[in-house]
């Protein structure tokens, strides 16, 4: 089992300080953390919005903005001492619209433009972000463990959102699609090395109780 801290357990970590205060004074106001999820996707829906019209910087500071606001039901559920599996899978699952939404953005905008190319690229980053989460809740489903490679959901965002900053919109796909499917691939090797550990030692098992 993989047990080295990944980037966004780093950055959990190094940001705890500024978090948990956030956190604690968003539980007082009584909001919930699946309220801060879905207001997260809300902003993120506003942010692809403005993609699609080509307002790329102004897109990029929403996204930014909400990405940010994203990050705090986490925190409220562990502070408030009820991470429940139900929460989890709400964020999880209210990730993957936000990216889906946000693709959605890009490749409306790149139809507009009739560049085909931005099209292909756009398509092949969603896929590649999809795949990267997907191999991950598999893996994990048949007890394997899959958080590694180079660009998980953070560093996805710490890619797309400079390049939108800086008007750069077929570069920060093309990165996304490049790196995204890689990073599947990197986690399906990874999962097949601990497949074929486990079938080893079950293999010496067998033959040790023969």
């Amino acid at each position: 089992m993989n047990l080295k801290p990944t980037f966004t357990d780093k950055l959990r970590i190094i940001f705890k300080g500024i978090l948990d205060p956030i956190g604690a004074f968003l539980n007082r106001t009584g909001l919930t953390p699946n309220a801060i999820t879905l207001l997260g996707l809300a902003g993120t829906t506003i942010g692809a919005y403005l993609l699609s019209q080509g307002k790329m910087t102004l897109g990029a500071i929403v996204l930014l903005l909400f990405v940010i606001v994203d990050a705090f039901d986490g925190t409220m559920a562990r502070l408030r001492g009820e991470p429940s599996d139900f929460g989890a899978f709400v964020d999880s699952v209210s990730d993957r619209y936000a990216e889906f939404i946000t693709f959605g953005g890009l490749l409306y905008y790149f139809l507009t433009q009739e560049s085909y190319a931005g099209v292909t690229v756009t398509f092949a980053a969603t896929a590649g972000s999809i795949l990267v989460s997907y191999v991950k809740a598999r893996a994990e489903g048949l007890k394997f463990s899959a958080k590694v490679g180079i660009l998980s959901r953070v560093e996805r965002y710490i890619v797309l959102i400079p390049l939108l900053l800086f008007n750069q919109p077929f570069l920060a796909v093309l990165v996304i699609a490049v790196l995204g499917n890689f990073t599947a691939l990197q986690r399906i090797a990874h999962v097949r090395v601990q497949g074929r550990e486990r079938m080893r030692k079950a293999r010496d098992t067998k033959e040790y109780i023969q």
